[in-house]
């Protein structure tokens, strides 16, 4: 099977390694697909940057590729299930997530096809009747983006969508634990009518991806994962002076007051950590509930989180599924295990579940801790599994102060029936997105991003499209005489 896109060529790795791609419910092989040698990068680097300067692609209006991207939206929603399918086998989410996904999905290519040719700069006023001076965008050039595991489609749509709105050519690499709807996006892609050479497709571990940001070829890259390899990147980038995009997670708090509405507090709570267990940058897995509830608060957070059902992804009977791969649950486990010396204090979960029909995926029961504070490294670090921490607070001021007090900012949640408090807490919560009453929702035409290491720039929204722009000042004197600077 031919699963690297190079140059418009569906390639074999050049050195011939290949690797398996897992399905997480049972640990079977669902295929082995190709990984990337380092001539491959070049290759891939390469043919971007011929089509970037001298290819068609430089010479396709806005309009066209706007064209081009609403007909990657048509074909979205042909394949909409299908795409559904093959996420849930390859991340283990439930088939309904996947759904979610494709549609936000086909959302965003519909987004950046409206905003492709919509903006055509803005014309500066110089004081002069003999000057025209006008601010336009031009593409960045060769982008090299890198998508995480945990919404593999989802993730790789937010950049490649802007990045072609806006005229460049790109480099991709998913997560090497799952590749297969980036695969298959590609392929739309090119049914879609991207040029050859536009959009190359590499596979592979880490290793691929630091070929691809260390290459002096590539101009931007935009990565979403965790906080060491965006340091890392950043690093990389430093050598020639690129630009970087990074989107690098986050410790998120949900903040209930004591007034707001309890049930749907909670059935909201249990969603922003549990959905796709956990495995959301935006999880609410700080927990932060007012005295006046917190015990009671807990006590049925625990009793419901203990009866979320786990399974197949595929089983409509299923609310949540398996971690992504033995590795990321032991991770997860350890960060358990060492909770309660701390302190913690054990409320749900903990393990992995004692159904025989789960034994050979990487299943983790939902966990809940109490009595947490602030200094515990469970509250502290980004888990990435589902577990939620809980803390207690008393007043407003110290509700701000524990939600603030972390070294992420990606995401936060206000709960309360004081439309006034809810404003006032919000407008304190240092993080990027902020949600009253509601917990996970985006929007397209909304920007996303954190504050402090949860990362640089914004994907989404006209933002998200700046990332991939360059911004010239075009100057032109359409009367030119002489100045007479100079007498000699």
């Amino acid at each position: 099977m031919k699963d690297l896109h190079l140059d418009g060529n569906w390639s074999e790795s050049s050195d011939g390694t290949r690797s398996d791609v897992l399905n997480p419910f049972n640990a079977e092989v669902l295929c082995t697909v190709a990984v990337a040698s380092p001539d491959d990068v070049a290759t891939a680097v390469t043919a971007a940057r011929r089509a970037f300067d001298g290819g068609p692609w430089r010479r396709t209006s806005a309009a066209e590729r706007g064209r081009i991207l609403r007909h990657v939206a048509e074909l979205l929603v042909r394949d909409r299930d299908e795409l559904a399918r093959t996420e849930s086998l390859d991340t283990g989410k439930t088939f309904a997530e996947g759904r979610i996904d494709v549609d936000d999905v086909t959302a965003v290519f519909r987004y950046y096809a409206g905003l492709a040719d919509a903006d055509a700069g803005r014309v500066v006023d110089a004081g002069s009747g003999t000057v025209v001076s006008r601010i336009v965008h031009e593409p960045v050039g060769v982008c090299a983006l890198i998508a995480p595991w945990n919404y593999p489609l989802l993730q790789m749509s937010w950049k490649v969508a802007p990045a072609l709105a806006a005229g460049n050519t790109l480099v991709l690499k998913p997560s090497e634990v799952t590749p297969l709807t980036t695969i298959k996006l590609v392929a739309l892609l090119e049914e879609a009518g991207v040029p050859p050479g536009v959009v190359n497709l590499l596979l592979g571990p880490g290793q691929v991806g630091a070929a691809m940001t260390g290459h002096p070829g590539v101009d931007l890259i935009s990565f979403t994962g965790g906080l060491a390899t965006g340091e890392k990147i950043m690093a990389a980038a430093a050598k020639g002076v690129r630009r970087v995009a990074l989107e690098l997670g986050g410790k998120n708090p949900n903040v209930v007051f004591d007034d707001a509405d309890f049930d749907t507090a909670l059935d909201y709570a249990l969603a922003a950590a549990f959905v796709h267990s956990g495995q959301v940058c935006s999880a609410g897995s700080r927990l932060i509930v007012q005295d006046g509830i917190h015990d009671r608060f807990v006590a049925e957070l625990a009793a419901r989180a203990d009866r979320i059902r786990l399974g197949n992804g595929l089983d409509p009977e299923t609310e949540t599924g398996p971690l992504v791969s033995a590795e990321h649950r032991a991770k997860v486990e350890r960060h358990i295990a060492d909770a309660p010396a701390a302190g913690a204090v054990l409320r749900a979960g903990g393990s992995r579940p004692d159904d025989p029909s789960l034994r050979d995926g990487f299943f983790l029961r939902p966990t809940v801790f109490s009595e947490c504070t602030a200094d515990m490294a469970i509250v502290r670090e980004e888990v990435f599994g589902p577990v939620v921490t809980v803390e207690r607070f008393r007043t407003e001021t110290e509700a701000v102060a524990l939600a603030n007090d972390t070294d992420y900012g990606l995401a936060g949640a206000v709960w309360t029936s004081d439309a006034s408090r809810a404003q006032r807490v919000a407008g304190a919560l240092r993080h990027g997105t902020v949600w009253i009453n509601d917990y996970h929702p985006y929007l397209p035409q909304a920007e996303w991003g954190g504050f402090g290491k949860s990362g640089i720039g914004r994907e989404l929204g006209p933002s998200g499209l700046d990332e991939y722009r360059e911004t010239k000042h075009v100057y032109h004197n359409i009367a030119p005489a002489p100045q007479h600077w100079f007498k000699g």
